[in-house]
């Protein structure tokens, strides 16, 4: 008979802090069964007056789970500690704890000889934005793509679900990538900053405007330099070539210097442009820096 009762996948969550505990909320929410464990109990508390189970052990947790288990630790090595000793045979491994490629590439065979699947997860949002699609938070997976699939309904209710491979170290790579592309986008507004910030007539908050529009029309560049770099012609396309861009550092240079403004922030990324100009490639777009930059080994 049709009771019109939907079933849920139930989740286990292992780790509720800040990440964590959103994430609780939105399954709990979205009406998953949900068990959770953390190793400060009382962190528990509020979600089992909202209906979810906490489990006294890690490794009770996981015996129990019927659905994915989900990690959202510290780090990689909480993650061992914390399934040290549980019993992953025919489980379904969920991890989204921040960490590198590598440490999913050996996380995925720590996990699999042990008989269990694995998937791992990139999170490009922060706490606030879980649980709240209008806001654009999501997810990378990579691993078990079987793994991914069947669980995907559930995996969306926090946040988007993008898979983008079946190797496992995928997921951390793009996340670790779209990371850096920001921590290099906030030297430059750091930067932009300090040359500004010293004039008393200025008004910082038009700037900012002005900065963010600036650097959302820039943004269109990635798609020129994955084209460049797919085709291998780094020519191709180009409207401000490196020996035009490398000529105006100049004055970007002397206008740091006039505004007392130190301008480590921005030499490395020059000085890589100013070598391949002097490699004979001053017609090329920035796609030819990436060149330059595997490391020694």
């Amino acid at each position: 008979m049709d009771t019109g009762i939907t079933s849920k996948t139930p989740i286990t969550l292992l780790g509720l802090g800040d990440m964590g505990t959103a994430l609780a909320h939105s399954w709990l929410a979205a009406g998953h069964p949900l068990t959770v464990w953390n190793r400060t109990r009382e962190k528990a508390e509020p979600l089992v007056r909202g209906g979810a189970r906490a489990a006294d052990t890690a490794a009770e947790a996981v015996a129990s789970a019927a659905g994915p288990v989900v990690l959202c630790l510290l780090d990689d090595d909480s993650v061992g500690e914390t399934l040290d000793g549980a019993d992953l045979n025919g489980k379904d491994v969920v991890n989204l704890t921040t960490g590198t490629p590598a440490q999913a590439w050996r996380r995925a065979r720590w996990v699999n000889e042990r008989g269990a699947r694995f998937l791992d997860g990139g999170i490009m949002a922060v706490p606030p934005m879980i649980g709240r699609p209008e806001t654009g938070g999501y997810v990378f997976y990579s691993g078990d793509r079987e793994l991914f699939d069947r669980h995907r309904e559930a995996l969306e209710v926090p946040a988007g679900a993008e898979f983008v491979g079946e190797d496992p170290g995928h997921a951390a790579l793009h996340d670790i990538a779209l990371l850096s592309a920001m921590t290099g986008m906030l030297a430059g507004i750091t930067h932009a900053f300090a040359l500004v910030s010293r004039e008393k007539d200025l008004d910082l908050a038009r700037f900012a405007g002005l900065l963010a529009e600036w650097l959302g029309a820039m943004a269109g560049s990635s798609q020129e330099m994955a084209a460049q770099l797919a085709s291998g012609d780094y020519t191709e396309g180009v409207t401000s070539n490196l020996a035009m861009m490398a000529a105006g550092n100049d004055s970007l240079l002397a206008t740091a210097r006039d505004q007392g403004v130190d301008p480590r922030l921005l030499v490395p990324f020059m000085e890589l442009m100013r070598h391949r100009v002097a490699q004979g490639h001053g017609d090329e777009g920035l796609a030819g820096l990436v060149s330059l930059l595997p490391a020694a080994h």
